[in-house]
């Protein structure tokens, strides 16, 4: 009688145990750029340890969990897989730091229908490079093969942050005040939200995303949709560091009108002047080859902004001089008033 081991029967169930082994060996190099202080032991452990820094009166850990929705379409369709994984970790650090936690570590998750070490190692390179531009550490992850759940070339991928911050200096929005200003951080671009809309307007599975286009400056719609998420830890933290900040909001799925919002308390409202947000061309495409109104296009995408800080008047030069010396070209986008709407595009 002949008994198959149990690895060349789950290789007959289309997983290849040896291709996931491959794949972590790959990755070494990408996550050792990724440690830090924190850190206590090398990928390939069952948990990922990370020491807690000291020093602070009340430490509170800060967590976010996410992913990079339908982008990772234009990255399986234009077979470019080096940048999705900054999306990853920016759709989770953005967020943390609006409550002004600095990222500790990150891991990630990666779903797959087949293992292509190559492939993968490519993935958790743009991983790495997110963590390296957030200051966290990746610790750890894991690669699933799904054959027969998903099709062999498509995966998705997401992960969560873990970050800390003193329970003084958590950003407290009571703060806010009638006339205080809403000051707004550039996107890259769509950054990773709205794709499934963005897909059907161009629809990518079926049309020439390679071409230069006019509109965009001579990149073309792929190149441009699969720019990178914007991550904006380090000039976050250097300005709280500096200025008392009342609200941040990373502008995400929802665009302004759910987001913004979200930083406000009741009684208040942002009041933002639409002239002054300085909308990317990829929008202006979106919204004229889609036929998509400009309430929808504001509550659907980033529209250019990132993210919003809300400040004091007082705070405002010196907010802008400190965002710019740490390469952020941020500008005010309106005010705070007391309203009942939590926002106003105007």
């Amino acid at each position: 009688m002949n008994i198959q081991s149990k690895s060349d029967s789950y290789a007959a169930a289309g997983v290849d145990i040896t291709a996931g082994y491959k794949a972590v060996e790959l990755m070494k190099a990408h996550i050792k750029r990724t440690r830090n202080e924190g850190c206590l032991d090398d990928v390939g452990g069952f948990g990922g340890c990370f020491a807690l820094p000291m020093g602070m009166e009340e430490p509170v850990l800060v967590s976010g969990t996410d992913g990079c929705g339908t982008k990772v379409k234009l990255a399986i369709i234009m077979d470019k897989h080096d940048t999705i994984g900054i999306d990853a970790v920016a759709m989770c650090v953005n967020d943390i730091i609006c409550c002004g936690a600095k990222p500790l570590f990150f891991l990630d998750y990666i779903a797959c229908g087949k293992n292509y070490p190559e492939k993968i190692a490519t993935i958790v390179s743009g991983v790495a490079e997110g963590c390296v531009q957030s200051g966290a550490a990746l610790i750890g992850g894991e690669t699933a093969e799904h054959p027969g759940l998903m099709p062999l070339d498509d995966y998705d991928v997401a992960g969560f942050a873990v970050g800390i911050v003193d329970k003084k200096d958590i950003i407290d929005n009571k703060t806010m005040a009638a006339g205080d200003v809403v000051i707004a951080l550039p996107s890259s671009g769509v950054h990773s939200n709205g794709f499934s809309l963005v897909r059907k307007v161009f629809d990518v599975e079926n049309a020439d995303i390679s071409t230069p286009v006019d509109e965009l400056q001579g990149k073309s719609i792929g190149e441009t949709l699969l720019t990178p998420t914007r991550i904006y830890v380090k000039p976050v933290l250097a300005l709280l560091e500096q200025v008392k900040v009342k609200g941040i909001s990373h502008i995400t799925g929802g665009g302004f009108y759910e987001n913004i919002p979200r930083s406000i308390p009741d009684g208040l409202g942002a009041k933002i002047q639409r002239d002054a947000v300085k909308v990317l061309p990829i929008f202006d495409l979106i919204a004229k080859t889609g036929n998509i109104d400009e309430h929808d296009m504001f509550n659907t995408f980033n529209m250019g902004v990132g993210m919003s800080i809300v400040v004091s008047p007082d705070d405002v030069d010196k907010t802008l001089e400190i965002l710019k010396a740490h390469g952020e070209n941020a500008y005010i986008i309106g005010e705070i008033i007391e309203s009942e709407d939590k926002i106003v595009i105007c």
